[in-house]
């Protein structure tokens, strides 16, 4: 049987919103896979899309840097440990640095970036703070309209490609993606085998127990095409006006909306929490 950790069982319940013993049951079932127990949960009970992976405690910031023309631009993810950090002065100081070199090669391989005086800026930086620091990714995007937008904490930025138009509507957009985080820009570039287990899920929830097989598929297919109008970004409801769609308000400028990409500090990095471990370890034995 896999090893079921206070962590893992911690982190079901932040996405599912379950009960702890539910939430440990399911992940039995599933051998430790998060992502398995999960689609398991929502075919036993309908529930809706868990939440994404929270176990994302890095520390650090995102900046980003747009060209004057509008023709290209930048994001980097710089780490620390801690947030103190991540707002010392020196720190930030830093990360200007790396994102103007970033800006002004336009390298996106972070190794040939930081070779040379950076690295040796960076070393310096880690000896002064006393904290790891790590330049983890570099992002540049190009294309006829770009811009993009920096959350007020330093923690989400955003660039959106246009195929031409104002650059105030780029930025628009950018805003939205930080906000509501669509997976893809347009329905057909969901990936098929997300779809497929969007509606293998879907096809197992109780309520289409004992129906007719073609009832069952026109079901399904009005669920995915839910799924996809909630998932992509042309589709979605545009933050500063719900009652207009993205592929609307672009539209409306005369253009339309290529690409986009988001950047989120620490996401994918999981880093073991043991403190709620501590306090309910006891409940989970046996």
């Amino acid at each position: 049987m896999a090893n079921i950790s206070a962590a893992m069982v911690k982190e079901l319940r932040e996405r599912t919103g379950l009960g702890m013993m539910e939430c440990k049951k399911a992940l039995v079932e599933a051998e430790g896979d998060i992502e398995k127990a999960i689609d398991d949960l929502r075919k036993s009970s309908g529930m809706k899309a868990a939440k994404k992976a929270g176990r994302v405690a890095a520390d650090g910031v995102v900046a980003l840097k747009v060209a004057d023309d509008n023709s290209y631009g930048v994001i980097i993810e710089v780490n620390s440990e801690t947030d103190f950090v991540a707002r010392d002065g020196s720190f930030l100081a830093f990360v200007g640095t790396v994102l103007d070199k970033a800006f002004a090669t336009k390298a996106t391989d972070v190794a040939e970036l930081m070779a040379g005086d950076l690295e040796a800026a960076r070393e310096a930086l880690v000896q002064k703070i006393g904290e790891n620091i790590t330049v983890r990714r570099v992002q540049l995007v190009e294309g006829a309209v770009v811009d993009g937008y920096v959350h007020s904490n330093n923690r989400i930025a955003t660039l959106v490609v246009l195929a031409g138009g104002e650059s105030e509507v780029a930025r628009d957009i950018a805003m939205h993606v930080a906000a509501v985080n669509p997976r893809v820009c347009k329905p057909e570039e969901m990936p098929q085998d997300e779809l497929d287990r969007e509606k293998e899920i879907i096809m197992a929830q109780p309520d289409m127990e004992g129906k007719p097989q073609e009832i069952k598929e026109k079901m399904a297919g009005g669920r995915l095409k839910k799924f996809l109008s909630e998932n992509s970004l042309v589709e979605q409801a545009f933050v500063k006006n719900p009652e207009q769609t993205i592929a609307q308000l672009v539209k409306a400028a005369g253009t339309d909306v290529l690409s986009f990409i988001r950047v989120e500090v620490g996401e994918g990095i999981e880093v073991e929490k043991t403190d709620f471990a501590a306090e309910v370890a006891a409940q989970l034995k046996g």
